[in-house]
C-alpha cells in the first residue's frame, strides 16, 4: 500500500467511524500495534474493526524499499479529563501523528445544538437573531511529525502558525510549520518505546525523555516559557461551528496583534476554517463570499474562486478540508460571516454558511509576539 492510498484509507475509514459517533465505551485491544511505513507517513494498521483487507498489505502492492514498523500502541481514547503534555496520538480526520504540548479550554458555539441560553452567547448582527449558547470545549496545541505533512497537504492546508513579526521586522508575517489545534475528540492516543517518536525540529527542545513519567516526555523549560511568553497570540477562546446540507463549518479566530500603518492602527487576525462533508455525496467547493464588518462604521463584501487558491473536493475518501487565512481592520473589533458555495455531481449548487465570529482585539497588549523567542 502506498503512503497516499494508506493514509487516504486510514482518513476515510476514521472520518466516516467520527460521523457516525464514536462507541461510548470503545477500547482497543491490548498490545494493537500501530504502524507506520518505514519512510514516514501513513499508518496502515488500526483497531480490529477498521483494519484494512490483508490483501492491500501484501508486497506487491507496497512501494519498493518500504516496510512497515511497529511504531507504537493504541490506548484507550479519554472520555473524561484531558490529554497530558507529552501525549503521543493519531488525528482522526487527517491520520498525522503528533505529540501534545498543552491544552486550551475553548467557548465552542455550535449553530447545530439547539438549548436554552443559560450560559454566555453571542448573536453576531447579519445572520440572523438566533442566539447560540457557548459550552467548554477542549483543544490542544501540538507538534506535527514532519514525515507526516506531505501526506496531509492536499486535505489540509494548516499546517504552520503565523505570527505577526515584530515591529522591526521587514516581514508582515512569519510562520512556525508543525504545529497545529486538535479537537479532544481527534485525538486517538497511543504510546511507543521511541525515544524520539515525533520528527520536528522543536520536539527536543520542547520535551524531554523520562521513563518514570507517563506519558514518557515533560515539558522543558522552553516550552513553559514560549507558552508563556506568546500566549496571547497561540490563545484558542472561541470555536464557531454550523452545519448545513450535511456540510460543517468550524471556524477558530486568533488575535495576532496590532501594527501602526500611516498614522492609523491596523489589527490582525488569522483565523482557521475546517470544512467536513458528513454525506457521502461528493461535492467540491466552487466560491466563497465573505461579510466584514468593522466597528469603524465599515462593511466588506468579498467574493472569490475556492480559498487559499483550491477547490476541494470533499468525499467519503476525503471527507475534510482545513487552511488558515488573514484579515486586518482598522478597528480594535469586528464581524464575519458569510457562504461557501459547493457544487453537486450533477452541476447544481448550493450555499454552505460560514458561521458569524466576532473579531476581538487584546485590550491589555503591550509587546509584540515574539515566536521563537524566549
Amino acid at each position: 500500500m502506498s503512503g497516499g492510498a494508506a493514509r487516504r484509507y486510514v482518513a476515510a475509514a476514521l472520518g466516516r467511524a467520527r460521523a457516525r459517533g464514536p462507541p461510548p465505551l470503545w477500547e482497543p485491544p491490548p498490545a494493537r500495534h500501530l504502524r507506520a511505513l518505514g519512510t514516514g507517513g501513513a499508518v496502515a494498521a488500526l483497531p480490529p474493526l477498521l483494519l484494512p483487507p490483508r490483501r492491500h498489505l501484501s508486497s506487491r502492492n507496497r512501494p519498493e524499499g518500504k516496510v512497515l514498523e511497529t511504531v507504537g500502541v493504541f490506548e484507550a481514547p479519554k472520555q473524561h479529563g484531558k490529554y497530558e503534555t507529552g501525549q503521543l496520538f493519531l488525528h482522526s480526520v487527517f491520520g498525522y501523528r503528533g505529540i501534545v504540548l498543552f491544552p486550551w479550554q475553548a467557548r465552542l458555539y455550535d449553530r447545530d445544538v439547539a438549548s436554552p441560553v443559560t450560559e454566555k452567547s453571542e448573536n453576531v448582527a447579519g445572520h440572523g437573531s438566533k442566539e447560540v449558547k457557548g459550552k467548554t470545549h477542549t483543544y490542544y496545541q501540538v507538534l506535527i511529525d514532519a514525515r507526516d505533512c506531505p501526506h496531509i497537504s492536499q486535505r489540509s492546508q494548516t499546517e504552520a502558525v503565523t505570527f505577526l513579526a515584530n515591529h522591526d521586522d521587514s516581514r508582515a508575517l512569519y510562520a512556525i510549520p508543525g504545529l497545529d489545534y486538535v479537537s479532544h475528540e481527534d485525538i486517538l492516543p497511543y504510546s511507543s518505546t521511541d525515544q524520539v517518536p515525533i520528527q520536528h525540529e522543536l520536539f527536543e527542545r520542547f520535551l524531554m525523555y523520562d521513563q518514570t513519567k507517563v506519558p514518557p516526555f515533560v515539558a522543558r523549560d522552553t516550552l513553559c516559557a514560549w507558552q508563556e511568553k506568546n500566549h496571547p497570540w497561540l490563545e484558542l477562546s472561541d470555536v464557531h461551528r454550523e452545519t448545513t446540507e450535511n456540510i460543517r463549518v468550524t471556524v477558530i479566530p486568533f488575535y495576532m496583534g496590532m501594527r501602526e500603518a500611516q498614522n492609523s492602527h491596523v489589527y490582525w487576525w488569522r483565523y482557521c476554517i475546517r470544512l467536513e462533508n458528513l454525506d457521502s455525496e461528493v461535492v467540491q467547493l466552487r466560491e466563497r463570499h465573505w461579510r466584514i464588518f468593522s466597528l469603524s462604521g465599515t462593511l466588506e463584501t468579498v467574493r472569490g474562486r475556492g480559498v487559499v487558491g483550491r477547490e476541494p473536493v470533499l468525499s467519503k475518501e476525503q471527507p475534510a478540508f482545513q487552511y488558515s487565512s488573514h484579515v486586518s481592520l482598522q478597528a480594535s473589533s469586528g464581524h464575519m460571516w458569510g457562504t461557501f458555495r459547493f457544487e453537486r455531481p450533477d452541476g447544481s449548487h448550493f450555499d454552505v454558511r460560514i458561521p458569524p465570529f466576532s473579531l476581538e482585539s487584546n485590550k491589555d497588549e503591550k509587546t509584540p509576539p515574539s515566536g521563537l523567542h524566549w
